[in-house]
């Protein structure tokens, strides 16, 4: 009996430890302010460059792993969209925070990082001490022109199909604009979730559709490559020319021209196109899109179409949505 009741008691606590475990494994924070207050690795991962100016002979983008792991990536020339393009070098060293410090280690680099700045070394020698710091798009908070048409402004959720509101004004994924769209012009606002211990598509994921046709991807990709399934990406298209996503939390923008493609007599003459700007930068210029991505709501047409903010599973929140037609 008394074996019996060991048996139970070990099974028990065996299923605690592993719901425990898989419930940190997917924590997923939705807010700026919970995150650093409850995951120190939150206050770690962001960008490091010079202070004054922004460019410097290196930029670095730490990216938070999980259980206190990150990978560092030094940008040659500064960060993206400071300094740092593809010609120019990119490095990966890997690190992990003991006793307060976080330490990376790689062939030629080695970096530190205390107190909210970077210390880095090269072959031995010291080469620069960066500021951890957080960039604001440009275009963050842009005011409809006159003649916009504003989809959400944080009010209410009347604009989509559907739509839900969290407590403090956001609009959530998962929806549809009831108004339908030919040629136009939109800027939108979103923030990806902090999940460091999801990888890949699983790490914020979400999408753009122009039209519900031609989605330009929402993830957390920062520090990442900047390869057509992340962010900036026109889904199945075209990869972004950089990589300008910000660190999960952060606002980010699109600015997004989108002409529709022409059909005569049934048959298509001219491919749609897209100009993107992802947080105030320019990624994508007057891109063909020769067909709508396979994900689609709609199949691709001449026709009018909705602006559809994907759900994928993760809560991607939105804010500061207008369209200007053209006309």
């Amino acid at each position: 009996m008394k074996l019996h009741l060991f048996i139970i008691l070990t099974m028990a606590l065996t299923t605690i430890q592993n719901t425990s475990i898989a419930a940190n494994k997917n924590k997923t924070w939705t807010s700026p302010e919970a995150a650093a207050s409850e995951n120190q690795d939150f206050l770690i991962q962001g960008e490091y460059a010079e202070e004054k100016p922004e460019k410097g002979p290196y930029g670095v983008q730490v990216v938070a792993l999980g259980k206190q792991t990150f990978d560092a990536y030094i940008l040659e020339g500064g960060l993206p969209g400071a300094g740092w393009d593809k010609t120019k070098s990119r490095i990966r060293i890997s690190g992990k925070t003991t006793d307060g410090t976080t330490t990376f280690n790689g062939e030629a680099f080695k970096a530190v990082i205390a107190d909210k700045k970077l210390t880095l070394e090269k072959d031995g020698k010291k080469v620069a001490t960066l500021k951890r710091i957080e960039r604001k798009s440009p275009t963050l908070g842009k005011k409809p022109p006159k003649g916009a048409i504003v989809l959400f402004d944080g009010k209410n959720a009347d604009a989509w199909e559907k739509g839900r509101m969290t407590d403090d004004g956001l609009l959530i994924q998962g929806t549809s604009s009831k108004q339908k769209f030919g040629s136009h012009t939109i800027h939108l606002e979103f923030r990806t979730p902090f999940k460091p211990n999801a990888r890949d598509q699983a790490r914020g994921n979400s999408g753009h559709y122009v039209q519900g046709r031609y989605e330009t991807q929402i993830l957390d990709s920062f520090g990442l490559e900047g390869k057509v399934t992340q962010t900036g990406g026109i889904y199945g298209i075209a990869a972004p020319t950089i990589n300008m996503c910000f660190p999960p939390l952060t606002w980010q923008t699109y600015d997004v021209d989108f002409i529709a493609p022409v059909r005569e007599n049934g048959r298509k003459v001219k491919n749609a196109s897209m100009t993107v700007r992802l947080n105030g930068v320019l990624i994508h210029d007057d891109v063909k899109c020769s067909r709508s991505t396979t994900a689609s709501m709609l199949k691709e047409s001449d026709s009018p179409g909705p602006v559809y903010l994907q759900d994928h599973g993760n809560p991607v929140r939105f804010r500061n949505i207008w369209v200007v037609e053209n006309k």
